[in-house]
């Protein structure tokens, strides 16, 4: 894969993707300013208010490309009306400012990396869902649709690519519910366990997001990963990695008690078979292409 080379302005640094790809980047030499909403720590760091105040376009000139990774966390829960309100604003109005500060540099303005997430798409039991595949109607897709359109906004100059990523395996990401359940001894099936989940390892998803910072892609790319996993596959290789048993079948109602509703939900109806079609088309290798090696690479053998 290319070496990203010149400046790349990074919104979204301080959580789990944007720290780990700002790391990797700074660790190949690659100069890295960092969009923060406090007191700046040191000259890679610029203070930004995005619902208050625009973005002077100056911070971004001479950039090669910006990426937008900023939002509330999808994984905590219970999302009350108030907390979906800050799903959506903690999402558009930073992707709004950064794509208003994009156009304003013309024909000099820097690839926008725009996150986005696999929730765009429908739960299609038994069908492969690309690029090219439906929007679906629930909230998060609702959701998605309105981040992607927000960064299209940058254009028409600039190279537009939306990141519809796929839940990370990580600690801190899908696994933080699994791992709860898990330690509890009531890992198991979660509802049937043939549901398709897709993901991607969070190692996959820096060098995903650099690959389509170097090439020409653009528009809308899945970052996830290339082998199809159901819940079972997941939570069994967890349970394995974490020398627990995997056999007792999660009441729906010891999730809600344990996770609250939304995650239970989320956990139980989610079967969607997302592809990485345009990655895969554009030569982009996998370091975990399957959902055991994402899990071994991120959970320490017990």
């Amino acid at each position: 894969m290319p070496e990203a080379t010149g400046r790349v302005v990074i919104a979204g640094s301080s959580g789990l993707i944007g720290g780990a790809l700002a790391a990797a980047l700074q660790a190949d030499g690659v100069t890295v300013t960092r969009l923060v909403r406090r007191e700046p720590e040191g000259p890679d760091e610029v203070f930004w208010d995005p619902q208050r105040t625009p973005l002077s376009p100056d911070v971004l000139a001479g950039a090669r490309a910006v990426v937008g990774l900023n939002g509330a966390s999808i994984g905590r829960f219970p999302w009350t009306k108030r907390y979906k309100h800050e799903l959506v604003w903690s999402r558009i109005a930073p992707t709004q400012a950064l794509a208003a500060a994009v156009r304003a540099l013309g024909d000099g303005a820097p690839a926008f990396v725009s996150g986005s997430a696999v929730g765009y798409y429908p739960s299609a039991p038994g069908e492969r869902l690309t690029e090219g595949s439906r929007r679906g109607d629930t909230f998060l897709a609702d959701l998605c649709g309105e981040w992607e359109a927000a960064a299209e906004a940058a254009g028409p100059h600039a190279r537009v690519a939306m990141l519809r990523t796929a839940p990370v395996v990580h600690a801190d990401g899908v696994l933080k519910p699994l791992m709860l359940l898990t330690r509890l001894g009531v890992s198991g099936p979660i509802g049937r366990g043939t549901q398709v989940w897709p993901w991607i390892s969070l190692d996959d998803e820096v060098r995903a997001i650099r690959h389509v910072i170097d090439g020409d892609l653009d528009g809308p790319v899945n970052l996830t990963g290339p082998e199809r996993a159901t819940a079972n596959d997941l939570g069994f290789a967890l349970a394995r990695r974490m020398n627990r048993p995997f056999l007792v079948r999660a009441p729906a109602w010891g999730m809600r008690l344990v996770l609250g509703k939304d995650a239970t939900e989320a956990l139980l109806t989610s079967d969607m078979d997302v592809v990485p079609e345009r990655l895969a088309a554009s030569g982009f290798t996998f370091t975990h292409p399957t959902v055991e090696d994402a899990v071994a690479a991120a959970v320490p053998a017990a």
